[in-house]
């Protein structure tokens, strides 16, 4: 990932950070496919930067965000769409629908970085919105590098060198209650086993420390008794809670979010009973964490 320019006057873009802790708001910039190469490399840093990014009044089309996503690095095919995810809907299988309506809501209402379950979790989430309720529906985000520095001196020096298994428990249970094949489930298992993360993880391009667990993956600490893991796994989530550490987005039809997955976590909220919200969503594929 490239450097962006050193000064705002530099910039190809207008940037307004929006709290103490994390997220810019983007401006005076048309997002589209084609961008120059140094204005996706200022976004690139930027991202690293502040770790999530907003741009609103952005009016690209499916085929525009996959193509917009693709300049960033290659596009994730999320393995459980086409069966729990958007499993009625026909679109490119990078594209995923994140849609709430009637009695279908939003499972995404728990602190969580994305696909921590794979061996390589995405760089980062590129989401627009398409629709969304009149009131409800923001989305929080928060910083886990902030959250890691906000630990005392005697849990930093505990849990740093620790591993932790990351698991999709929670997609199992859906696919399950579905009535999906077992032997589909059983070969998703095959392909995607629990996989070991560092609890600190190091930022690939910033170097900063990551406090890498969540609530939505992170099942227990490698090599600790299943009682200490868990208590010590509930203190590092209640990190991501505090809203010192945190940025809300309220969203409105065509606003974009670009979140650095490899640095924060993120939470939907759900308060907007049967209303109608859609998004849609393309991930970047990301590397191994250490």
């Amino acid at each position: 990932m490239a450097t962006a320019p050193q000064t705002e006057a530099d910039l190809p873009f207008t940037l307004s950070p929006v709290t103490g802790a994390l997220g810019a708001a983007l401006g005076d910039i048309t997002l589209a496919p084609d961008l120059p190469q140094p204005t996706i490399d200022a976004i690139s840093a930027a991202l690293v930067l502040h770790k999530v990014l907003f741009f609103e009044d952005q009016g690209l089309s499916a085929d525009d965000l996959l193509a917009f996503g693709r300049r960033f690095g290659l596009l994730e095919e999320h393995p459980f769409v086409g069966l729990y995810l958007d499993a009625t809907r026909d679109a490119p299988p990078e594209l995923i629908i994140v849609e709430s309506k009637d009695d279908v809501r939003s499972k995404a209402d728990i602190w969580h970085s994305d696909v921590t379950w794979r061996l390589e979790p995405s760089l980062g989430t590129i989401l627009r919105c398409n629709i969304i309720p009149p009131v409800g529906g923001d989305t929080l985000f928060a910083d886990m590098g902030a959250a890691y520095r906000g630990l005392d001196d005697e849990t930093k020096a505990l849990i740093d060198g620790l591993t932790a298994f990351h698991d999709w428990g929670h997609f199992r249970r859906e696919l399950q209650r579905s009535g999906i094949d077992p032997a589909k489930i059983a070969e998703l298992e095959e392909r995607f086993p629990p996989a070991e993360h560092p609890v600190v993880r190091i930022h690939p391009v910033s170097g900063e420390k990551i406090l890498f667990v969540n609530a939505g993956f992170t099942t227990r600490i490698k090599g600790w008794p299943e009682d200490e893991s868990r208590a010590l796994l509930r203190r590092l989530y209640l990190q991501a809670w505090k809203p010192d550490y945190q940025v809300r987005f309220r969203w409105k039809p065509n606003a974009i979010a670009f979140w650095d997955n490899r640095s924060t976590q993120h939470y939907a909220v759900n308060d907007y009973g049967g209303q109608h919200r859609r998004m849609e969503r393309v991930t970047i594929a990301g590397d191994r964490p250490y």
